[in-house]
């Protein structure tokens, strides 16, 4: 049974700053949650910011326990919950065809080619293999990562719903360039991720198709906070 987890983060704590500013310590963090190591369900993560505090949202495919986040980021001796983990099916049960929800969307667009303007060493050695299969590349400009989500949307078992001028229903309310170190064993390099948030509305059009894209994530970088869909109901009730 899939959980959905909310757990707010004190932004003055120095445990809330490490994590925020590298994506690959919050994974590590997040998968630290769950007690059958090492993890091998997919596990979706999404870092939003609310006034005075900032929130993870976190999918599970089995009940996490947050109390190492608390201690390390949060408020530990405050009276107020500090994490809530809530079962995910009751939403996935209104998954029909034809409903329409509001959904929110952190995603890392990008395209493959074989010729980029300017590769990195890695894609340039990877280019140069006998057979290459190309490299991905960002999106970087507002339109094109909009017309990315356009493209893709049906393949993820969803349709965007227009608006009264018949254009999609999508606004793009955050861009960040994500620039961090990645750490393994025996080396370290730079990792760089271009995000785009997208909110609107949307139809479902496969249930199917769309619920794997709720529980599985969409597009890259999902280990880094990228590809969570979030839905919620309409305002007017749609």
């Amino acid at each position: 049974m899939p959980y959905l987890s909310k757990i707010w983060l004190n932004p003055l704590r120095r445990g809330t700053q490490r994590l925020v500013g590298n994506p690959q310590a919050m994974h590590a963090a997040v998968l630290g949650g769950l007690s059958r190591q090492p993890v091998t369900e997919r596990v979706l993560w999404r870092l939003e910011d609310e006034r005075h505090r900032a929130t993870l949202l976190v999918l599970t495919d089995s009940a996490p326990s947050w109390h190492h986040l608390v201690e390390q980021a949060g408020w530990p001796s405050s009276d107020e919950p500090q994490a809530l983990v809530r079962s995910y099916k009751p939403l996935l049960d209104r998954i029909v065809r034809g409903r329409e929800f509001a959904f929110r969307l952190r995603a890392n667009p990008v395209a493959a080619t074989r010729h980029p303007e300017q590769p990195s060493p890695s894609q340039r050695l990877r280019l140069e293999g006998t057979r290459p299969r190309g490299v991905r590349v960002p999106h970087r400009t507002a339109d094109h990562q909009l017309d990315w989500l356009g493209t893709r949307a049906g393949r993820w078992g969803f349709e965007l719903v227009t608006n009264s001028a018949g254009a999609a229903d999508v606004r793009l309310t955050a861009r960040q360039r994500l620039v961090f170190t990645k750490s393994t064993d025996t080396k370290a390099r730079r990792v760089t991720i271009e995000t785009a948030t997208f909110e609107g509305r949307l139809r479902v059009a496969d249930v199917d198709q769309s619920i794997a894209s709720l529980l599985g994530g969409v597009g890259s970088a999902r280990a880094y906070g990228c590809g969570l869909i979030t839905l919620a109901p309409l305002p007017d009730g749609g």
